[in-house]
Protein backbone atom coordinates (compact mmCIF):
# COMPACT_ATOMS: atom_id res chain seq x y z
CA UNK A 1 0.00 0.00 0.00
CA UNK A 2 1.06 3.60 -0.63
CA UNK A 3 1.34 5.96 2.31
CA UNK A 4 -0.49 9.22 1.63
CA UNK A 5 -0.67 12.62 3.30
CA UNK A 6 -2.47 15.85 2.65
CA UNK A 7 -0.31 18.48 0.89
CA UNK A 8 0.59 21.57 2.85
CA UNK A 9 0.49 25.17 1.52
CA UNK A 10 4.29 25.10 1.48
CA UNK A 11 4.23 22.17 -0.95
CA UNK A 12 2.18 24.26 -3.38
CA UNK A 13 4.26 27.41 -3.08
CA UNK A 14 7.47 25.52 -3.82
CA UNK A 15 5.90 24.12 -6.98
CA UNK A 16 4.49 27.40 -8.26
CA UNK A 17 6.97 29.22 -10.47
CA UNK A 18 5.52 32.27 -12.21
CA UNK A 19 7.43 34.17 -14.85
CA UNK A 20 8.16 37.75 -14.00
CA UNK A 21 5.90 40.09 -15.96
CA UNK A 22 7.63 42.06 -18.70
CA UNK A 23 6.67 44.95 -20.94
CA UNK A 24 9.10 43.71 -23.61
CA UNK A 25 6.70 41.54 -25.58
CA UNK A 26 9.08 41.16 -28.50
CA UNK A 27 11.89 39.97 -26.26
CA UNK A 28 9.58 37.51 -24.52
CA UNK A 29 8.38 36.10 -27.84
CA UNK A 30 11.92 35.72 -29.17
CA UNK A 31 13.12 34.05 -25.97
CA UNK A 32 10.32 31.52 -26.30
CA UNK A 33 11.22 30.66 -29.91
CA UNK A 34 13.14 27.39 -30.01
CA UNK A 35 13.19 26.75 -33.77
CA UNK A 36 13.18 28.72 -37.01
CA UNK A 37 9.62 27.46 -37.40
CA UNK A 38 8.74 29.26 -34.17
CA UNK A 39 10.21 32.48 -35.56
CA UNK A 40 8.18 31.96 -38.73
CA UNK A 41 4.97 31.73 -36.72
CA UNK A 42 5.81 34.93 -34.84
CA UNK A 43 6.70 36.67 -38.10
CA UNK A 44 3.36 35.71 -39.63
CA UNK A 45 1.49 37.16 -36.66
CA UNK A 46 3.21 40.56 -36.75
CA UNK A 47 3.80 41.13 -40.49
CA UNK A 48 1.21 42.08 -43.13
CA UNK A 49 0.33 39.33 -45.58
CA UNK A 50 2.02 40.76 -48.68
CA UNK A 51 5.57 41.13 -47.28
CA UNK A 52 5.27 37.89 -45.31
CA UNK A 53 4.17 35.97 -48.39
CA UNK A 54 6.94 37.56 -50.44
CA UNK A 55 9.40 35.95 -48.03
CA UNK A 56 7.55 32.72 -47.38
CA UNK A 57 6.42 31.92 -50.90
CA UNK A 58 8.09 30.62 -54.02
CA UNK A 59 7.14 30.11 -57.67
CA UNK A 60 4.02 28.63 -59.19
CA UNK A 61 2.93 25.50 -57.24
CA UNK A 62 5.94 25.93 -54.88
CA UNK A 63 7.10 22.37 -55.57
CA UNK A 64 10.81 23.23 -55.79
CA UNK A 65 10.86 24.66 -52.29
CA UNK A 66 8.76 21.85 -50.82
CA UNK A 67 11.00 19.21 -52.39
CA UNK A 68 14.17 20.94 -51.17
CA UNK A 69 12.86 20.97 -47.62
CA UNK A 70 11.67 17.37 -47.92
CA UNK A 71 15.18 16.32 -48.97
CA UNK A 72 16.55 17.61 -45.67
CA UNK A 73 13.74 15.98 -43.71
CA UNK A 74 14.62 12.69 -45.40
CA UNK A 75 18.18 12.70 -44.04
CA UNK A 76 19.11 9.91 -41.68
CA UNK A 77 22.20 10.58 -39.56
CA UNK A 78 24.72 7.89 -38.67
CA UNK A 79 26.15 8.83 -35.24
CA UNK A 80 29.33 7.54 -33.64
CA UNK A 81 29.38 6.93 -29.90
CA UNK A 82 31.93 7.26 -27.11
CA UNK A 83 33.71 10.28 -28.53
CA UNK A 84 34.99 13.23 -26.49
CA UNK A 85 32.79 16.07 -27.75
CA UNK A 86 33.14 18.41 -24.80
CA UNK A 87 34.51 21.05 -27.18
CA UNK A 88 33.20 21.58 -30.72
CA UNK A 89 34.74 23.84 -33.37
CA UNK A 90 32.18 25.16 -35.87
CA UNK A 91 34.52 27.51 -37.73
CA UNK A 92 35.36 27.25 -41.43
CA UNK A 93 37.43 29.08 -44.01
CA UNK A 94 35.40 30.21 -47.01
CA UNK A 95 36.68 32.14 -50.06
CA UNK A 96 39.92 32.70 -48.21
CA UNK A 97 38.43 34.18 -45.05
CA UNK A 98 37.01 33.04 -41.71
CA UNK A 99 33.46 32.27 -40.66
CA UNK A 100 32.68 31.19 -37.13
CA UNK A 101 29.84 29.00 -38.39
CA UNK A 102 29.39 27.00 -41.61
CA UNK A 103 26.65 29.29 -42.89
CA UNK A 104 26.23 32.90 -43.91
CA UNK A 105 23.29 35.20 -44.54
CA UNK A 106 22.09 34.96 -48.13
CA UNK A 107 21.27 38.01 -50.26
CA UNK A 108 17.59 38.95 -50.11
CA UNK A 109 15.71 41.62 -52.01
CA UNK A 110 13.40 44.36 -50.68
CA UNK A 111 14.47 43.50 -47.13
CA UNK A 112 13.18 46.68 -45.45
CA UNK A 113 9.74 45.66 -46.64
CA UNK A 114 9.92 42.80 -44.12
CA UNK A 115 11.08 45.03 -41.26
CA UNK A 116 12.23 48.64 -41.15
CA UNK A 117 15.66 47.57 -39.78
CA UNK A 118 16.36 45.70 -43.02
CA UNK A 119 19.86 44.78 -44.10
CA UNK A 120 21.48 46.95 -41.45
CA UNK A 121 20.10 44.61 -38.78
CA UNK A 122 21.20 41.53 -40.71
CA UNK A 123 24.69 42.87 -41.33
CA UNK A 124 25.20 43.93 -37.72
CA UNK A 125 23.96 40.57 -36.41
CA UNK A 126 26.18 38.67 -38.85
CA UNK A 127 29.19 40.71 -37.83
CA UNK A 128 28.52 40.08 -34.15
CA UNK A 129 28.24 36.33 -34.83
CA UNK A 130 31.36 36.24 -37.00
CA UNK A 131 29.61 35.06 -40.18
CA UNK A 132 29.39 36.68 -43.63
CA UNK A 133 26.50 38.90 -44.70
CA UNK A 134 25.39 39.22 -48.33
CA UNK A 135 23.80 42.32 -49.87
CA UNK A 136 21.51 41.91 -52.89
CA UNK A 137 21.48 44.07 -55.99
CA UNK A 138 17.83 44.73 -55.07
CA UNK A 139 18.52 45.12 -51.37
CA UNK A 140 17.26 48.18 -49.52
CA UNK A 141 20.54 49.40 -48.05
CA UNK A 142 23.54 50.71 -49.96
CA UNK A 143 26.92 48.98 -49.92
CA UNK A 144 28.21 51.89 -47.87
CA UNK A 145 25.43 51.51 -45.29
CA UNK A 146 26.05 47.78 -44.94
CA UNK A 147 29.78 48.38 -44.53
CA UNK A 148 29.01 50.89 -41.77
CA UNK A 149 26.69 48.43 -40.03
CA UNK A 150 29.26 45.62 -40.25
CA UNK A 151 32.61 47.43 -40.29
CA UNK A 152 34.75 44.60 -38.94
CA UNK A 153 32.94 41.62 -40.46
CA UNK A 154 32.82 40.04 -43.88
CA UNK A 155 30.41 41.44 -46.45
CA UNK A 156 29.55 39.74 -49.75
CA UNK A 157 27.84 41.42 -52.70
CA UNK A 158 25.34 39.64 -54.92
CA UNK A 159 25.17 40.83 -58.54
CA UNK A 160 22.38 40.48 -61.05
CA UNK A 161 23.70 41.42 -64.46
CA UNK A 162 21.87 44.53 -65.65
CA UNK A 163 20.86 45.28 -69.20
CA UNK A 164 22.85 48.48 -68.73
CA UNK A 165 26.46 47.26 -68.39
CA UNK A 166 27.64 50.65 -67.17
CA UNK A 167 25.33 50.35 -64.17
CA UNK A 168 26.72 46.87 -63.49
CA UNK A 169 30.24 48.31 -63.50
CA UNK A 170 29.18 51.09 -61.13
CA UNK A 171 27.62 48.55 -58.73
CA UNK A 172 30.72 46.36 -58.73
CA UNK A 173 33.05 49.29 -58.16
CA UNK A 174 30.95 50.66 -55.27
CA UNK A 175 30.86 47.29 -53.52
CA UNK A 176 34.59 46.77 -53.95
CA UNK A 177 35.33 50.28 -52.68
CA UNK A 178 33.16 49.61 -49.62
CA UNK A 179 35.31 46.60 -48.72
CA UNK A 180 33.06 43.75 -49.86
CA UNK A 181 35.40 40.81 -50.31
CA UNK A 182 33.39 38.21 -52.27
CA UNK A 183 31.05 38.51 -55.24
CA UNK A 184 28.03 36.26 -55.70
CA UNK A 185 27.19 36.32 -59.41
CA UNK A 186 23.58 35.16 -59.66
CA UNK A 187 22.81 33.48 -62.98
CA UNK A 188 19.31 31.98 -62.66
CA UNK A 189 17.16 35.07 -63.30
CA UNK A 190 16.89 35.67 -67.06
CA UNK A 191 13.27 36.56 -66.26
CA UNK A 192 11.29 36.72 -63.02
CA UNK A 193 9.68 33.51 -61.79
CA UNK A 194 5.91 33.32 -61.46
CA UNK A 195 5.58 34.13 -57.76
CA UNK A 196 1.85 33.74 -57.53
CA UNK A 197 1.42 34.84 -53.93
CA UNK A 198 2.79 38.26 -54.89
CA UNK A 199 0.31 38.48 -57.77
CA UNK A 200 -2.63 37.47 -55.60
CA UNK A 201 -1.61 40.01 -52.95
CA UNK A 202 -1.06 42.76 -55.50
CA UNK A 203 2.41 43.35 -54.08
CA UNK A 204 4.09 46.50 -55.35
CA UNK A 205 7.41 48.16 -54.62
CA UNK A 206 7.08 50.16 -52.47
CA UNK A 207 3.95 48.68 -50.80
CA UNK A 208 0.77 50.59 -51.61
CA UNK A 209 -2.33 51.11 -49.52
CA UNK A 210 -5.55 49.60 -50.83
CA UNK A 211 -8.77 48.68 -49.06
CA UNK A 212 -7.45 45.13 -48.75
CA UNK A 213 -4.05 46.11 -47.34
CA UNK A 214 -5.64 48.53 -44.87
CA UNK A 215 -7.91 45.80 -43.53
CA UNK A 216 -4.99 43.42 -43.30
CA UNK A 217 -2.87 46.07 -41.54
CA UNK A 218 -5.30 46.73 -38.70
CA UNK A 219 -3.84 44.02 -36.41
CA UNK A 220 -0.28 44.76 -37.66
CA UNK A 221 -0.10 48.36 -36.47
CA UNK A 222 3.53 48.13 -35.32
CA UNK A 223 4.73 47.15 -38.81
CA UNK A 224 2.94 50.08 -40.43
CA UNK A 225 4.12 52.48 -37.73
CA UNK A 226 7.73 51.44 -38.38
CA UNK A 227 7.27 51.59 -42.15
CA UNK A 228 5.66 55.03 -42.16
CA UNK A 229 7.88 56.69 -39.55
CA UNK A 230 11.26 55.62 -40.90
CA UNK A 231 13.18 56.70 -44.00
CA UNK A 232 11.32 55.83 -47.23
CA UNK A 233 12.42 52.51 -48.67
CA UNK A 234 15.23 52.89 -51.18
CA UNK A 235 17.46 50.36 -52.90
CA UNK A 236 21.09 49.35 -52.76
CA UNK A 237 21.95 50.24 -56.33
CA UNK A 238 19.21 52.42 -57.85
CA UNK A 239 17.03 55.33 -56.79
CA UNK A 240 13.44 54.16 -56.86
CA UNK A 241 10.84 52.05 -58.64
CA UNK A 242 7.06 52.02 -58.78
CA UNK A 243 5.50 48.73 -59.88
CA UNK A 244 5.31 45.03 -59.12
CA UNK A 245 8.31 42.91 -58.17
CA UNK A 246 8.09 40.95 -61.42
CA UNK A 247 7.99 44.17 -63.45
CA UNK A 248 11.08 45.45 -61.68
CA UNK A 249 13.05 42.25 -62.26
CA UNK A 250 12.05 41.99 -65.89
CA UNK A 251 12.96 45.62 -66.53
CA UNK A 252 16.37 45.34 -64.90
CA UNK A 253 17.83 41.95 -65.63
CA UNK A 254 19.34 40.80 -68.87
CA UNK A 255 18.11 37.56 -70.49
CA UNK A 256 21.06 37.58 -72.90
CA UNK A 257 23.73 36.89 -70.24
CA UNK A 258 26.14 34.09 -71.22
CA UNK A 259 29.35 32.52 -69.99
CA UNK A 260 31.25 35.32 -71.74
CA UNK A 261 29.56 37.78 -69.38
CA UNK A 262 30.50 35.60 -66.41
CA UNK A 263 34.12 35.69 -67.56
CA UNK A 264 33.87 39.48 -67.83
CA UNK A 265 32.51 39.70 -64.28
CA UNK A 266 35.32 37.50 -62.98
CA UNK A 267 37.93 39.71 -64.63
CA UNK A 268 36.32 42.88 -63.33
CA UNK A 269 35.90 41.84 -59.67
CA UNK A 270 39.12 42.04 -57.59
CA UNK A 271 38.26 39.23 -55.16
CA UNK A 272 36.75 35.73 -55.10
CA UNK A 273 33.76 35.02 -57.34
CA UNK A 274 30.97 32.58 -56.49
CA UNK A 275 28.44 31.57 -59.16
CA UNK A 276 25.02 31.40 -57.51
CA UNK A 277 22.19 29.44 -59.14
CA UNK A 278 24.02 26.41 -60.55
CA UNK A 279 21.55 23.55 -61.01
CA UNK A 280 23.30 20.88 -63.08
CA UNK A 281 26.60 19.02 -62.90
CA UNK A 282 27.56 20.13 -66.41
CA UNK A 283 27.13 23.82 -65.54
CA UNK A 284 29.10 23.34 -62.31
CA UNK A 285 31.98 21.87 -64.33
CA UNK A 286 31.86 24.68 -66.86
CA UNK A 287 31.95 27.31 -64.13
CA UNK A 288 34.92 25.55 -62.53
CA UNK A 289 36.71 25.49 -65.91
CA UNK A 290 36.20 29.24 -66.09
CA UNK A 291 38.24 29.56 -62.88
CA UNK A 292 35.61 30.72 -60.40
CA UNK A 293 36.32 30.22 -56.72
CA UNK A 294 33.04 28.53 -55.81
CA UNK A 295 29.72 27.37 -57.22
CA UNK A 296 26.53 27.67 -55.21
CA UNK A 297 24.01 24.94 -55.86
CA UNK A 298 20.73 26.80 -55.60
CA UNK A 299 17.33 26.97 -57.24
CA UNK A 300 16.79 30.47 -55.84
CA UNK A 301 14.77 29.22 -52.92
CA UNK A 302 12.26 27.77 -55.34
CA UNK A 303 11.43 31.28 -56.55
CA UNK A 304 12.38 30.91 -60.22
CA UNK A 305 11.84 27.60 -62.05
CA UNK A 306 9.34 25.39 -60.29
CA UNK A 307 10.17 21.65 -60.36
CA UNK A 308 13.86 22.61 -60.54
CA UNK A 309 16.58 20.19 -59.33
CA UNK A 310 17.01 19.77 -55.58
CA UNK A 311 20.35 21.39 -54.64
CA UNK A 312 21.02 18.99 -51.76
CA UNK A 313 20.60 16.01 -54.09
CA UNK A 314 23.11 17.49 -56.55
CA UNK A 315 25.72 18.08 -53.90
CA UNK A 316 27.59 14.73 -53.68
CA UNK A 317 28.09 14.39 -57.45
CA UNK A 318 29.19 18.00 -57.90
CA UNK A 319 31.67 17.76 -55.05
CA UNK A 320 33.11 14.55 -56.46
CA UNK A 321 33.55 15.91 -59.98
CA UNK A 322 34.87 19.41 -59.28
CA UNK A 323 38.51 20.17 -58.45
CA UNK A 324 39.26 20.33 -54.74
CA UNK A 325 40.18 24.01 -54.88
CA UNK A 326 36.70 24.97 -56.11
CA UNK A 327 34.33 25.36 -53.18
CA UNK A 328 30.80 23.98 -53.41
CA UNK A 329 28.13 25.92 -51.54
CA UNK A 330 24.47 25.07 -51.17
CA UNK A 331 21.27 26.91 -50.30
CA UNK A 332 17.48 26.46 -50.63
CA UNK A 333 15.37 24.84 -47.96
CA UNK A 334 17.77 25.17 -45.00
CA UNK A 335 15.62 25.70 -41.92
CA UNK A 336 17.62 24.00 -39.16
CA UNK A 337 21.16 23.50 -37.97
CA UNK A 338 20.81 19.82 -38.83
CA UNK A 339 20.28 20.83 -42.48
CA UNK A 340 23.57 22.72 -42.39
CA UNK A 341 25.40 19.75 -40.84
CA UNK A 342 23.92 17.36 -43.39
CA UNK A 343 25.05 19.65 -46.22
CA UNK A 344 28.62 19.89 -44.95
CA UNK A 345 28.79 16.12 -44.42
CA UNK A 346 27.55 15.60 -47.99
CA UNK A 347 30.35 17.69 -49.46
CA UNK A 348 29.40 21.36 -49.10
CA UNK A 349 32.10 23.84 -48.21
CA UNK A 350 29.55 26.37 -46.98
CA UNK A 351 25.81 27.04 -46.80
CA UNK A 352 23.59 30.12 -46.99
CA UNK A 353 20.31 30.89 -45.24
CA UNK A 354 17.74 33.37 -46.51
CA UNK A 355 14.24 32.75 -45.24
CA UNK A 356 15.49 31.59 -41.84
CA UNK A 357 17.16 34.97 -41.34
CA UNK A 358 14.16 36.90 -42.64
CA UNK A 359 11.75 35.12 -40.31
CA UNK A 360 13.90 36.34 -37.43
CA UNK A 361 14.05 39.84 -38.88
CA UNK A 362 10.26 40.02 -39.21
CA UNK A 363 9.77 38.57 -35.74
CA UNK A 364 11.98 41.08 -33.96
CA UNK A 365 14.32 43.21 -36.05
CA UNK A 366 17.98 42.99 -35.08
CA UNK A 367 17.16 40.92 -32.00
CA UNK A 368 15.20 38.51 -34.15
CA UNK A 369 18.17 38.01 -36.47
CA UNK A 370 20.40 37.41 -33.46
CA UNK A 371 17.92 34.80 -32.25
CA UNK A 372 17.78 33.07 -35.64
CA UNK A 373 21.57 32.80 -35.75
CA UNK A 374 21.63 31.60 -32.14
CA UNK A 375 19.03 28.89 -32.85
CA UNK A 376 20.92 27.60 -35.89
CA UNK A 377 24.24 27.72 -34.05
CA UNK A 378 22.88 25.77 -31.08
CA UNK A 379 21.38 23.17 -33.41
CA UNK A 380 24.65 22.78 -35.31
CA UNK A 381 26.65 22.28 -32.12
CA UNK A 382 24.15 19.84 -30.66
CA UNK A 383 23.93 17.81 -33.89
CA UNK A 384 27.71 17.62 -34.19
CA UNK A 385 28.05 16.43 -30.60
CA UNK A 386 25.36 13.79 -31.05
CA UNK A 387 27.16 12.59 -34.20
CA UNK A 388 30.41 12.30 -32.25
CA UNK A 389 32.09 15.06 -34.27
CA UNK A 390 34.37 17.73 -32.81
CA UNK A 391 35.01 19.94 -35.86
CA UNK A 392 33.46 20.74 -39.21
CA UNK A 393 36.36 19.00 -40.93
CA UNK A 394 35.40 15.69 -39.33
CA UNK A 395 31.99 15.63 -41.00
CA UNK A 396 31.93 13.18 -43.89
CA UNK A 397 29.56 11.35 -46.23
CA UNK A 398 29.33 8.38 -43.86
CA UNK A 399 27.46 10.53 -41.36
CA UNK A 400 24.50 10.96 -43.72
CA UNK A 401 22.11 8.61 -45.47
CA UNK A 402 19.71 10.24 -47.93
CA UNK A 403 16.33 8.52 -47.84
CA UNK A 404 15.01 9.33 -51.30
CA UNK A 405 11.33 9.74 -52.10
CA UNK A 406 11.92 11.08 -55.61
CA UNK A 407 14.28 9.10 -57.85
CA UNK A 408 14.56 9.33 -61.65
CA UNK A 409 12.58 6.76 -63.58
CA UNK A 410 14.78 4.15 -65.22
CA UNK A 411 14.89 4.34 -69.02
Amino acid sequence: MTDRQLPTPTDFTEMLKFKKPTLDRTGARLAGAQTIGDLRRIAKRVTPTAPFDYTDGSAEAELSLARARQAFEDVEFQPAILRDVSDVDTSVTVTGGPSSLPFGIAPTGFTRMMHSAGEKAGAAAAGAAGIPFSLSTVGTATPEEVAAANPNGRNFFQLYMWRDRERSIDVLDRAAAAGFDTLLATVDVPVAGARLRDRYNGLTVPPTLTARTVLNAIPKVRWWFDFLTTEPMGFSTFKEFDGTVAELLDSMFDPTVTYDDLAWIKDRWPGPVVVKGVQTLDDAKRCADLGVDAVMLSNHGGRQLDRAPIPFHLLPAVRQELPGDVEVWVDTGIMAGADVVASIASGASFTMVGRAYLYGLMAGGRRGVDRAIEILSDEIVRTMKLLGVRSIGELEAGHVTQLRRLVPKEA
